[in-house]
């Protein structure tokens, strides 16, 4: 396995605990996903003090498909690999479309604390759905055929905020709870997924959406 090394993970210009986090150069899906999230765990809850702070190594199970991957936590560094080819200390059977919302009890062959970690590793915390929406139209701008502008309606318990980010001529709208929103656009949830729940509307032409479900994968899998 060749590893590549995604940050060491940084608040500002300094290294948070110096925390590593690897991956293999041609990592899977489901690889990208957990690297990307444990970094934003690191860069916005501080979790590198808990990581430091254990070692072990966890298999993260998707509940309703085949994929898999373990996370080796040692030494101030974190490495994810696809599939569990190693007997692991903890198992954890996750919703991929949820957050990694556990389905089950997680399985634990060491102690509480490789757990917690592993847990907060997977839960990091997100932003408003404006800061998200302004990141994931700067990163979405190299997708070919991105519309100029996105126009994202937050419908919320205290009525509907509107954002518009970009200019030109053409639009597309995405419109639902602000929390799914940031979600969305920070590539903590699935855009497929999000649409099929029927809390998201959307207005624009089929491949506008065909590029927007790119752009978002994109995101979601820091590819």
């Amino acid at each position: 396995m060749t590893e590549t090394t995604i940050v060491p993970a940084t608040r500002g210009a300094e290294a948070v605990g110096g925390i590593d986090i690897r991956i293999e150069d041609d990592a899977s899906p489901i690889v990208r996903l957990i690297a990307r999230t444990i970094t934003d765990s690191v860069r916005g809850d501080g979790a590198d003090s808990t990581t430091t702070a254990v070692e072990g190594t966890v298999a993260v199970r998707s509940h309703d498909t085949p994929q898999a991957a373990t996370i080796s936590i040692s030494d101030g560094t974190v490495v994810v690999s696809s599939g569990v080819l190693v007997e692991p200390d903890l198992t954890l059977t996750v919703d991929l479309n949820a957050r990694f919302a556990l389905v089950g009890e997680p399985a634990v062959a060491v102690d509480d604390a490789l757990a917690a970690t592993a847990l907060t590793l997977l839960s990091p915390p997100l932003p408003d759905w404006r800061v998200a929406a302004e990141k994931f139209w700067a990163t979405a701008r190299s997708v070919p055929g991105i519309p100029d502008v996105l126009v994202a309606i937050a419908d919320g318990p205290e009525g509907s905020a509107q954002l518009v980010v970009g200019e030109g001529e053409t639009h597309y709208v995405i419109a639902g709870p602000p929390e799914l929103l940031a979600g969305i656009f920070w590539g903590a949830d699935d855009l497929i997924a999000a649409l099929s729940t029927g809390l998201i509307g959307v207005r624009g032409t089929l491949s506008q959406l065909s590029v927007l479900v790119a752009a978002s994968w994109k995101v979601r899998y820091d590819v």
